[in-house]
């Protein structure tokens, strides 16, 4: 199949038509030609229209398909099409199922089942068996299988030796503990973040001091074991500028933060909705504004959708019983685009693709002639509504239902597959 993108302004640092407005032809999976202007033949798929940008393609450092094992609230098809829809040509697959992707026979088993799909699936193994935070998994076969990092997901990982054993044990084969920094004995089943907000509704908050504690520890166990950490979805100013700190003391650590986390702040709970009820909660006005920094300035690597399906069952409870979560693979990029003057498209875009690439040690390649087409097509500065009808997940649960956006994703091309 050969696509013909026509007048699409190309946004990659690593090419030398960088913010360029070209002609871009792929054939065959690898992109053939890129010229001022490239003349349609027949046949060609064409894709045109008003203010056309194209990127690599989108990569997400934090989705949950619920499969095996929770497959009514997603599954590995309605996931990949929803990523796909959102620009996304990779993802992070969390190790958050039933069984829990502890051993290389699951690792097997997500590859196996996603062979050939649009969307490229990147396990992420245990650091625990079972995920119960008590015994190592087998890290390097599942290295081995696939794996390319290593996480308990939500239950973050609360034993302080097991931390020190899997960032020695990871060392040997460059591997990357990933941890979500929250002390559970701080948080003790907080529904939202602790402050003026959840005092006023009646809520029990999870202080920023959970996250804050779990991550000093986690950076001193990287600096004394030599290990690499990734921090999950940081979400306070403390957080930021710890970060901060131990990079430039040459510290092996780096970490995302989830989009939702950049745009709503914890005020937006007074509705109650449980669509807003999400882990890091959502924090205040100066942790955002800490968070935009930490992005602007490199602090802070990567930008993740937190993809995390919940049915109604689950969902549609008072705010106090129902499930953390919210569906944003198809929400991430355009949500991410509404920060474009604050942050910069360049940024957005890099911490949406190239950098998740590079932290998990995926090759990621750039948009010049003779590489492998791995793109995203989106336009801005033409609204939409992103309604029910739109969603492609199994669940629904997002408080973005109903909000219009100017920024869409027209389609991706991820070698020879391809959503045009």
């Amino acid at each position: 199949m050969s696509i013909l993108f026509k007048s699409v302004k190309l946004i990659d640092t690593r090419s030398p038509f960088h913010n360029k407005v070209v002609d871009v032809l792929v054939k065959n999976g690898k992109i053939e030609s890129i010229k001022s202007s490239i003349k349609a033949d027949k046949g060609y798929k064409v894709v045109e229209g008003e203010n056309l940008h194209l990127s690599s393609g989108l990569f997400d450092m934090q989705v949950n398909f619920r499969d095996p094992g929770f497959d009514w609230k997603e599954d590995l098809n309605t996931g990949i099409k929803a990523s796909a829809k959102g620009g996304f040509t990779g993802v992070l697959y969390m190790p958050s199922n039933l069984p829990s992707t502890d051993n290389k026979v699951q690792v097997e088993y997500l590859l196996n089942n996603t062979k050939n799909a649009l969307v490229n699936i990147v396990p992420a193994g245990n650091i625990t068996k079972e995920n119960k935070g008590q015994e190592l998994t087998e890290m390097f076969e599942m290295n081995q299988a696939g794996a390319k990092a290593f996480t308990d997901d939500r239950r973050s990982v609360q034993k302080t030796d097991i931390m020190k054993l899997a960032l020695l044990y990871t060392k040997n084969f460059d591997g990357v503990i990933m941890n979500q920094p929250n002390d559970a004995t701080i948080s003790n089943n907080g529904k939202m973040n602790e402050g003026i907000t959840s005092t006023t509704l009646g809520l029990k908050g999870i202080p920023a001091l959970a996250e804050e504690v779990m991550l000093s520890r986690d950076i001193e166990l990287t600096e004394y074991t030599g290990g690499k950490l990734h921090a999950n979805r940081v979400s306070t100013a403390k957080s930021v500028e710890m970060v901060r700190a131990a990079k430039k003391r040459g510290v092996n650590i780096s970490c995302d933060v989830a989009i939702h986390n950049l745009i709503l702040k914890d005020e937006d709970c007074a509705t109650f909705d449980s669509n807003y009820k999400v882990f890091p909660p959502l924090r205040t006005e100066s942790d955002i504004k800490a968070l935009k920094k930490g992005l602007k300035d490199g602090t802070i690597d990567a930008i993740c959708s937190d993809h995390n399906p919940e049915d109604a069952e689950h969902k549609v409870l008072t705010f106090d019983h129902a499930n953390f979560g919210i569906i944003g693979t198809q929400t991430a990029f355009p949500l991410a685009c509404e920060l474009e003057k604050e942050i910069g498209l360049e940024t957005i875009v890099n911490a949406l693709s190239k950098n998740p690439r590079k932290l998990l040690g995926i090759e990621s390649s750039s948009i010049e002639e003779g590489q492998t087409a791995n793109l995203c097509c989106f336009s801005m500065g033409n609204e939409w509504v992103f309604d029910e009808e739109a969603i492609e997940s199994k669940s629904k649960n997002s408080p973005f239902i109903g909000k219009t956006f100017s920024t869409k994703v027209i389609g991706t091309v991820n070698g020879k597959q391809s959503s045009f």
